[in-house]
């Protein structure tokens, strides 16, 4: 059994912060990437942010890149995104993925990714 859950998600007002948690079950977690994912209503799922097994890189879209930071600790198997000065575009589901097919070159791609959460609603008022 593997089954990434999320959860922090919330309501946030613009220019707030939002702090995403996503926990492991049935993964050797620290030997697998991790990527965070959002997806809008009538849009596609679009990538976010990117982890490797041991936090040592990390890679943003560019939507996001200065205000969301992704962390992992592997001791409790964990995977954060803490996301900063919150716009009202950033209002979507948000999900935890396990990068089992992940590549230097695909880190950004959905398909790329094997196993997914259940997403976690977060929605940024004007």
């Amino acid at each position: 059994q593997v089954q990434p859950v999320e959860s922090g998600g919330g309501l946030v007002q613009a220019g707030g912060s939002l702090r995403l948690s996503c926990a492991a079950s049935g993964i050797t977690f620290s030997s697998y990437n991790m990527g965070w994912f959002r997806q809008a209503p009538g849009k596609e799922r679009a990538f976010v942010a990117f982890i490797n097994g041991n936090g040592g890189t990390t890679n943003y879209a560019d939507s996001v890149k200065g205000r969301f930071t992704i962390s992992r600790d592997n001791a409790k198997d964990m995977v954060y995104l803490q996301m900063n000065s919150l716009k009202p575009e950033d209002t979507a589901v948000y999900y935890c993925a396990r990068g089992g097919y992940v590549s230097t070159w695909n880190q950004a791609n959905k398909n790329a990714y094997d196993y997914w959460g259940q997403g976690t609603q977060v929605t940024v008022s004007s």
